[in-house]
């Protein structure tokens, strides 16, 4: 998407905010079902939780600042598989909100308009949200923004109105429903509380998976944007319905809790206003989803790990096979459940969680392995640990809560799995089969002639792409590792290893043996060993990519330090395996 308007603030923000602020139509009523009148307590501490992964995915996407989220720190500080890893869990993620969210409004405009068929109104708006990303970012940011602020204004009427009620009404059923007992004590309500309120901050993630398309210094301010929405509505919200309505009452409308508040609040026009403002927001959460997929693919596919077919734009700049085969499996999986929507939330609830630990692992490897890398942030080591504590209470919370998810989470989750490591492992795949055929053609004759060179062609294609490392002249045992790592995460034979010298400097005799030794070490990889005279960055790499027809996500540095003049996004997509 290099060709439009990178995404400003509001914009970004709306994107993302959208699918986090959707949260607050159910989180309050989950919250108060498991913890009571302490729900308000219960939201604040995953606010605490919120407010040390802002500093995480500051840090981490202010060193890596390229699409992909959890797979894109892991890609670039372990190795592809365990990056896939999150990707999957990151796919699955969206895929569930996605769904969820267009069935949700439907089913609120269904209690407005009773004749509405839900199912084929659920795929429409999921049709709706397909056409709006294949007509390109700008335009569905537009739309996003319209959602947000009408949401953001619906919620402050609310509270406002809310307010007024316990002003004038008195607070009796706030000292009424603090006297009610809590099961199993506090700290066990807190648990389950924090448990089922941790669904409240699904989307923060999102931001994270389109930083490019968004403008310098954007992506910070979007994660304090989310992080000021919900820990202001979410425990406002809980305490507020607390405040006014008899705990009895609530599980009674757990679905429509905000509406029915909104109704004893102030009448049924606010009421039937969150219902509307309910069906504008989660359609929203569609649109995030539709974009958060499409920049992670994106970059999978770029990475070899999808077809490259997924690669290809169409003429608003929007990848449309990677969003329409979105769209196709959103749909499948609708169809599948028949609009029965329980079976997803435990893959929606076990993915998100994993998605956010990972994202804390991968900032604990990021100081471990790249701790040269600079960063505007920094997160300490406790912050970290305790996010990374908070995600695991939270996810151990829902699966005792309702351990036949993680069943229904495994029957969506394994495929998933299976289809990614076929795709890392397909060269090892590919060479089982031209195996097999070879010796069926010892006991059937040539039949199989056709079956061989397509296999060969196949492999051919996928070993002729050619990768390149930039090496400052470094020690034989940082080139081994570099070869290894290529040999292990790439599809190639063939390798560049290149090397910048200033005018009148000579190649080390060191680095030219080293060189020599690596490639008789690796009988599988030819190693071509090239000297350009210039200055690495982003004009040089712009050169040789053209030069040598090999994308710059193909291209390896060792991670730069301190003084390093440009950040790693400037370089283009090239990777840090050092």
């Amino acid at each position: 998407m290099s060709t439009h308007t990178k995404l400003n603030e509001l914009e970004a923000t709306a994107i993302c905010g959208n699918d986090i602020s959707s949260s607050c139509l159910y989180v309050s009523a989950l919250a108060i079902t498991y913890a009571g009148q302490y729900a308000w307590l219960a939201l604040l501490l995953v606010a605490a939780v919120l407010f040390l992964f802002r500093k995480i995915y500051g840090e981490v996407v202010g060193a890596l600042p390229l699409n992909g989220g959890a797979y894109n720190v892991l890609l670039n500080t372990t190795s592809k598989s365990n990056a896939s890893l999150a990707a999957a869990l990151t796919i699955l993620s969206y895929m569930a909100t996605a769904v969820i969210s267009a069935s949700e409004a439907m089913h609120y405009l269904h209690a407005l308009w009773a004749g509405l068929p839900i199912l084929p109104a659920t795929i429409g708006l999921l049709g709706l949200f397909l056409v709006l990303t294949l007509l390109g970012m700008s335009e569905s940011a537009k739309v996003a923004v319209v959602i947000f602020l009408v949401h953001l204004g619906t919620l402050l009427l609310l509270v406002g109105a809310a307010t007024w009620y316990l002003a004038t009404h008195g607070i009796g059923t706030l000292e009424l429903n603090f006297q009610a007992p809590l099961k199993g004590g506090l700290g066990t309500a807190l648990f389950y509380g924090f448990s089922a309120a941790m669904l409240g901050i699904s989307g923060f993630e999102s931001s994270a998976n389109f930083v490019e398309e968004q403008a310098p210094g954007v992506f910070q301010k979007t994660l304090r944007n989310m992080w000021v929405v919900v820990s202001f509505f979410n425990p406002v919200l809980a305490l507020l319905a607390v405040g006014v309505l008899p705990l009895v009452t609530v599980g009674q409308h757990t679905e429509t809790l905000l509406s029915h508040l909104g109704e004893v609040a102030a009448g049924r026009w606010l009421a039937a206003l969150i219902s509307i403002d309910a069906v504008a927001v989660l359609s929203g959460a569609v649109l995030t989803s539709f974009v958060g997929v499409s920049g992670l693919m994106k970059r999978m596919a770029l990475d070899r790990i999808w077809p490259q077919s997924f690669l290809k734009e169409n003429r608003r700049g929007s990848n449309h096979i990677i969003l329409l085969s979105f769209f196709a499996l959103c749909i499948s999986i609708l169809l599948i459940t028949r609009g029965q929507l329980g079976p997803l939330a435990g893959v929606y609830t076990i993915s998100f969680l994993s998605v956010m630990a990972f994202f804390a692992i991968g900032n604990f490897l990021l100081k471990g392995k790249r701790r040269r890398l600079p960063r505007p942030v920094y997160a300490t080591i406790p912050t970290v640990f305790l996010a990374l504590l908070g995600v695991v209470v939270g996810l151990f919370g829902n699966i005792k809560l309702h351990p036949d998810h993680l069943v229904t989470f495994l029957q969506y989750f394994v495929p998933t799995m299976l289809l990614v490591v076929v795709m890392l492992e397909r060269v090892a795949i590919l060479k089982l089969l031209l195996h097999g055929i070879q010796r069926l053609s010892e006991r059937y004759g040539s039949w199989s002639r056709f079956g061989r060179l397509t296999v060969r062609r196949m492999l051919r294609e996928l070993n002729q792409q050619e990768f390149v490392f930039f090496t400052k002249g470094d020690n034989v045992s940082n080139l081994n590792k570099v070869m290894a790592y290529v040999v292990e995460n790439e599809f190639t034979n063939r390798l560049k290893i290149v090397t910048l010298l200033r005018e009148g400097e000579q190649v080390a005799p060191e680095l030219l043996n080293d060189v020599r030794v690596l490639d008789r070490a690796y009988e599988q990889i030819e190693v071509e060993f090239v000297t350009r005279s210039g200055k690495f960055g982003p004009e040089l790499i712009d050169e040789l990519s053209r030069e040598w027809g090999i994308p710059k996500n193909f291209m390896f540095i060792g991670s730069p330090g301190d003084q390093f003049p440009y950040q790693i996004s400037e370089l283009g997509g090239v990777r840090l395996i050092l």
